[in-house]
């Protein structure tokens, strides 16, 4: 192999070899392109430029900076529970009361503070706690019954939805929270949670600086800390990473907590943009999470994926959601493609981690 890879000066090369690659050049190109393929937020990048310079061709509008801006506004929405729902899942777990949990933390803020007449931000930190106890609670149980995630965090979904209406419509009368702008504490939290500011005539979105924190803060996690290491081992195998001495059961009630945390963040988000809440809102959005973490490289059996692929993942959320809108199309549509991303998504998620798994076998 070693005369292969250095030939001795004189040895002339054959015809038939002369000028073609050696067998051992074309095994390292091979391996470098298969690198690049079982990364998980390969496909996802690839899809993300397909699709801007699409939507730059057929939608005038949308080759604005300010457009672009607007895009990451969208996306960071979705990116941010995104985060937390892709580290979730690489934890091998689901939670589908991410969606109606961003409402429930709005509307607990808004109505804990209005009725009790207290600070919005003592609110909001009451908000945040009951939270945080929901995200437990769904990791406790998960980890207590062994019921699936899929389940509990299912019933969490309709307990929360429920409470939201109920509660709501009860304390209030209607199914919207009170107009809390006038209340203390609001512009604190308002600049804070729903603030912007201006580049160059381009608005920036504080959440857009928020989410970039949070998947470096991810990313960081997972590839440069033992807990990351440990939430890999828990997706990939929870027997086998309890028996060198992985903490399961606390790995995983701290990502349902993390994921907890980031719904509030949105919560608030959407609360201090709007200054009111529809109490119905949030339903379906916990699928759009899962989505943009599976469309980034995230295998649903976890053990698999990264935080910039599911930025990627939400980054194409919202170029799609509002590129549609640009192009002068049904919105209806969306919804048909987000179906589609998700098949492909699934497809290529397999096939990279094949790529990967011969990789480390070979």
């Amino acid at each position: 192999m070693s005369q292969d890879l250095n030939p001795s000066p004189a040895a002339a090369p054959t015809p038939a070899s002369a000028g073609a690659p050696s067998e051992a050049s074309n095994r390292v190109k091979l391996g470098w392109s298969n690198r690049l393929l079982a990364r998980p937020e390969f496909g996802a990048a690839v899809a993300a430029v397909i699709i801007l310079i699409f939507f730059l061709i057929i939608a005038p509008s949308f080759r604005s900076v300010d457009s672009i801006f607007t895009v990451l506004y969208q996306a960071s929405t979705i990116g941010i529970v995104a985060v937390g729902v892709g580290m979730l899942m690489i934890g091998g777990e689901f939670d589908l009361s991410a969606g109606v949990m961003v409402t429930t933390a709005g509307l607990f803020n808004a109505l804990f503070s209005y009725y009790l007449g207290i600070n919005l931000i003592v609110g909001a930190i009451t908000s945040l706690l009951f939270c945080l106890a929901v995200g437990f609670l769904n990791g406790y149980l998960v980890m207590r019954t062994g019921i699936p995630s899929f389940l509990i965090t299912l019933g969490s979904f309709f307990v929360l939805q429920g409470a939201n209406l109920g509660v709501t419509k009860l304390v209030s009368g209607t199914v919207s929270s009170p107009d809390i702008s006038q209340m203390d504490g609001y512009q604190l939290m308002s600049t804070l949670f729903a603030g912007s500011f201006t580049i160059a005539g381009v608005t920036v979105w504080n959440t857009v600086i928020f989410w970039f924190v949070f998947v470096a803060l991810s990313g960081w996690v997972l590839q440069r800390t033992k807990v990351g290491n440990w939430i890999y081992a828990v997706g990939g195998n929870a027997a086998s990473a309890r028996a060198v001495g992985v903490p399961v059961k606390r790995v995983k009630i701290g990502l349902f907590m993390t994921v907890s945390f980031l719904a509030w963040f949105v919560g608030m988000h959407t609360l201090y943009r709007f200054n009111t809440l529809q109490a119905g809102n949030g339903v379906g959005n916990e699928f759009l999470y899962i989505i943009a973490a599976v469309v980034g490289g995230t295998l649903m059996t976890g053990g698999y994926g990264n935080a910039i692929g599911v930025a990627i993942g939400a980054f194409i959320f919202g170029m799609t959601s509002l590129g549609i809108v640009y192009a002068g199309w049904d919105p209806n549509w969306f919804r048909s493609f987000l179906g589609v991303m998700l098949v492909l998504a699934v497809l290529v998620n397999l096939y990279v981690k094949q790529l990967s798994t011969k990789r480390k076998v070979g």
